[in-house]
């Protein structure tokens, strides 16, 4: 389903410190592309902690909403630095375009 790069793991296991916290992710409509990429954090699993069911914990740090799946489907999340700062990039094998900025993208 989803993986995760060693330097996402690193920055997840950061952020998810707390024990029983994990990095969520969602997709939902919006953003100029269609759809955008949703982060949160919750500490409930396989429990509706919002609306929703989340996935099993993708290497003990990372939940997926399991309505998103078909849309995460093979991608692979990265924790990437640059210049201009740093953050959570997901490679999606099932977008055909996305934004600028990569935090939206079209099916």
């Amino acid at each position: 389903m989803v993986t995760l790069t060693q330097t996402a793991k690193d920055y997840l296991s950061i952020v998810s410190k707390d024990k029983g916290q994990y990095v969520t992710l969602s997709v939902k409509g919006g953003g100029c592309s269609g759809f955008q990429y949703v982060w949160g954090l919750t500490g409930e699993v396989g429990i509706a902690s919002k609306p929703v069911d989340w996935s099993d914990p993708i290497e003990g740090l990372l939940v997926v909403d399991p309505l998103a799946e078909m849309y995460l489907l093979g991608s692979e999340v990265d924790y990437v630095t640059e210049l201009g700062g740093s953050f959570l990039s997901v490679k999606n094998p099932t977008s055909k375009s996305s934004c600028g900025c990569g935090e939206s993208f079209g099916v």
